[in-house]
């Protein structure tokens, strides 16, 4: 265990360094684990590592979850929420042509489900999905992982510089979005406190104890039914009533998503040392073809499909300036919080001069921890 946060924490160390900037820490905790592992350093199967995926991986949702306040998610998102729905159709429909156009194995359409959610809210979906499937072949994961990560840094690359083009900007609307001044979701001048720790910790394996319980008593009714794969749904609906009903005292539980980054840095790392380094290095050549795929049906969907919702509201409507008339800066916001969550989508939205596409950015996002889980089952469902 003394390993496994060791690694996480020097996964935070090494994407603050000059050379580390290049790929997040995630990939780092992910590479120390193959390397720490296949020089036996530590094991490939410990207790730890179970305890991480029993216990840790099933608090990472409400630790995240603490401030998603669906209301405001769905009134403030506005056009930026418009474009969110395009990215999380264009996701889901780009893993299931993956693997239709590709052979993945025989869990297969699990791996749908996994990159599904992964590219609708990140890797607190990516975790749930895992466990919920029950997939656990850790060379294939952290393969999956490393591709994810890698093709995610491209993507956003390519996200920054599309603007650069006179060209594909007109084929949307012209809005400036440097003239509102928005305030980071979340915000607060609340200090992280023992009080606000133990609480966020609390509320966390609350939700997950609640949710469990229910998984039991609905199997105890319906035993026809697998139940116990809606385990992450319940705990992600759990999770959301209160921040919905309670937003301000949600917002006092300060240091709590912080927690759920630590927790899936060492989620990473506990699933990377497993990985044998041959198998992965014979499995990642297919995936990448599979999630090069994936985004580039998203990218159609997101960026065609909203160029054609944009050109047809403004010739129904005749109005240059509706709901439906979205600007090319509002629809890759969308497709960056699809794709990477609430933490870059603001980060590029400012980078980019588009201050007041900040916050609906980052509602996106959290917009992307709520549905992720659930639409990735759904996906991987549809594809058995």
């Amino acid at each position: 265990m003394a390993a496994l946060f060791a690694i996480a924490f020097f996964g935070f160390w090494a994407e603050k360094q000059n050379w580390g900037k290049l790929v997040t820490g995630t990939v780092w905790a992910i590479l120390a684990a193959i390397i720490a592992s296949n020089l036996n350093i530590i094991p490939k199967s410990a207790d730890a590592y179970s305890f991480v995926f029993r216990y840790l991986v099933p608090a990472l949702i409400p630790l995240f979850l603490i401030n998603a306040n669906v209301k405001r998610i769905i009134m403030e998102s506005g056009r930026v929420g418009i474009g969110f729905i395009l990215a999380c159709i264009g996701s889901a429909a780009g893993a299931i042509v993956g693997i239709s156009l590709l052979d993945l194995g025989a869990r297969e359409a699990d791996l749908a489900g996994i990159f599904t959610a992964t590219y609708t809210g990140g890797s607190v979906n990516y975790a749930a999905v895992i466990q919920s499937t029950g997939f656990d072949d850790a060379n294939i994961i952290s393969a999956a992982t490393a591709v994810d990560n890698l093709m995610s840094a491209l993507f956003l690359a390519v996200l920054a510089i599309m603007p650069a083009s006179k060209w594909l900007m007109s084929k949307y609307a012209v809005r400036n979005h440097e003239l509102e001044e928005t305030q980071p979701y979340a915000q607060s001048s609340q200090q992280v406190t023992g009080f606000s720790l133990a609480a966020a910790l609390t509320f966390a394996l609350a939700v997950v104890a609640l949710s469990d319980a229910t998984v039991m008593l609905l199997e105890s009714w319906l035993p026809d039914y697998e139940i116990s794969r809606l385990r992450y749904v319940f705990i992600t609906l759990f999770s959301i009533l209160p921040a919905t009903i309670a937003p301000q005292a949600m917002h006092k539980l300060q240091g709590g998503e912080t927690i759920g980054i630590v927790l899936a840095f060492v989620f990473f790392a506990a699933i990377a040392a497993g990985a044998d380094v041959a198998k992965l290095v014979s499995v990642a050549p297919i995936l990448l073809a599979f999630v090069v795929i994936l985004l580039l049906i998203h990218a159609v969907i997101v960026f065609g499909l909203g160029a054609l919702i944009s050109h047809l509201s403004k010739k129904l409507s005749g109005k240059e300036d509706n709901l439906f008339r979205l600007s090319l800066p509002e629809l890759i916001i969308a497709s960056n919080a699809s794709i990477l969550g609430a933490t870059t989508a603001p980060a590029l939205a400012m980078a980019r001069g588009w201050p007041a596409l900040a916050t609906p950015g980052i509602l996106a996002g959290v917009a992307g921890y709520i549905v992720g889980t659930p639409l990735g089952l759904l996906v991987a469902s549809l594809a058995g």
